[in-house]
């Protein structure tokens, strides 16, 4: 049989984050933070949902890594609730919330799948929020401590770190308020987007700078955002806007992280909306990394109106003829993965590469059993495989791939009706069933690549 094969070592995981599955908002001493205060807050997220149980987590921690190595995953990729550690987001330490990653680490470990923590997955502390948040440069040190303590207690077991998980979604919550914590002003969305720079290579520099036991043997680098956008005709105000765009939510963290320089076409465009940058601020964010991750679920066109705020333009999701969209409207265009990392490949040189998310929301109908037959989950996964497989050969660096998401989750402001998981997850009883997609991509992880 024809196989479409990874290359030897390629690393294959899952992904989740702290507040979409975690639950447990308000127990063993945890603190408030910025996710929980705005969904409990009325026409926030669809429904009223809120992640105050989502799917137990806490409380089923050992009997979802066993499920993880039933599915033969060889990395599972979670993000560390700061307010689970810091209640306040500085101050005294949580012990019982350290104690649960440190359990959480442990078994991952005994399992035989490697630990790859993000420090910072949206849910920063209300406590420091109301004291100025990511827009205040104190931020960069908040992070940096909350960092050191996270490092000194896991950094000899975890084989990766990201310190911000899609940090252009985090700026939005305060440029345009589409999340937490909720505002709109772009003046502030650009401040926060210079601290979330900073503060990643504060951390990046105290995971250099090691423990009181030396250095730490993993890797540490950032998870982005990377979807294609393309114009959406030959004019050149819509390449024009397309360039803008991607400055906005690409190359506000590519360049500087990689270059060490803002793109000089966005900060003229946004003048006194651009954010201050004081002497050493580049060259703290443009700490060397050992790896990007990159996120990608679609493809946007981008056209010029004169009606479409700051940067002038309308977006639009594109489909690769007969693949349709998602249930949740995004376009399915596989074809822009390899784009890309076509695109980006000058950017970032031969920093290896991780697609640190890639899924779908489909409708799921499950069966009297509770399986869900999937088979578009399946399609979508499998396709932008064959696409990754393809970039491989032409020269991209990646290295591993991580299905988003493990479970059906709390998806941010769309509560709980879509459903991205490889596994079900039934609400009212928290019981677990992995899906047709679940057990298919156990299959490609064993044969390290899929048939033709």
């Amino acid at each position: 049989m024809l196989m479409h094969e990874f290359p030897e070592g390629f690393l294959w995981g899952a992904a989740t984050s702290a507040y979409q599955i975690e639950g447990a908002w308000n127990e063993d001493g945890k603190g408030e933070s910025v996710w929980d205060r705005y969904a409990h807050a009325p026409g926030r997220v669809n429904r009223g949902d809120t992640g105050d149980i989502t799917c137990d987590h806490y409380h089923r921690m050992p009997a979802d890594v066993a499920l993880m190595k039933e599915l033969g995953l060889k990395a599972y990729r979670f993000s560390i609730a700061w307010t689970r550690v810091l209640p306040d987001g500085a101050g005294p330490v949580n012990p019982k919330g350290l104690d649960f990653y440190d359990r959480l680490v442990d078994a991952l470990c005994e399992a035989g799948i490697a630990p790859n923590a993000t420090l910072d997955h949206w849910d920063f502390p209300q406590a420091l929020q109301e004291r100025g948040g990511w827009e205040s440069r104190d931020s960069v040190f908040w992070f940096a401590d909350y960092a050191r303590i996270a490092f000194e207690r896991l950094g000899d077991r975890v084989a990766m770190w990201a310190t911000h998980n899609e940090p252009f979604v985090v700026a939005s919550g305060y440029g345009n308020g589409p999340f937490a914590p909720g505002l709109a002003d772009s003046a502030a969305g650009y401040r926060a987007v210079h601290s979330l720079n900073m503060a990643h290579g504060a951390a990046v520099e105290a995971f250099r700078a090691g423990g009181p036991t030396g250095s730490y043997p993993g890797r540490i680098g950032i998870v982005l955002d990377l979807h294609h956008i393309v114009p959406a005709s030959g004019s050149e105000e819509d390449a024009l806007a397309c360039a803008r765009a991607l400055d906005h939510a690409q190359n506000v963290f590519l360049y500087p992280i990689f270059r060490g320089e803002y793109p000089a076409s966005l900060m003229e465009w946004l003048g006194p909306l651009a954010p201050e940058i004081r002497e050493g601020d580049l060259e703290l964010i443009a700490r060397p990394i050992d790896f990007l991750g990159m996120n990608h679920y679609f493809t946007q066109e981008t056209r010029y109106s004169c009606r479409g705020g700051l940067f002038k333009l309308e977006q639009s999701f594109r489909s690769e003829p007969g693949m349709g969209t998602t249930d949740i409207g995004w376009g399915v265009n596989p074809g822009g993965i390899s784009a890309v990392l076509s695109r980006i490949a000058p950017i970032v040189g031969d920093t290896p590469i991780y697609i640190s998310e890639n899924g779908c929301a489909m409708r799921d109908e499950p069966d009297s059993s509770g399986f869900v037959t999937d088979r578009g989950r399946v399609n979508y996964l499998r396709r932008h495989l064959i696409e990754l497989r393809e970039a491989i050969e032409a020269g991209a660096g990646v290295r591993g791939f991580f299905a988003w998401s493990l479970m059906d989750n709390f998806e941010w402001s769309y509560g709980y009706e879509p459903r991205f998981g490889l596994v079900r997850v039934d609400y009212p009883t928290e019981v677990r069933t992995p899906k047709l997609s679940a057990r298919w991509y156990s299959d490609v992880i064993a044969d390290n690549g899929l048939p033709e």
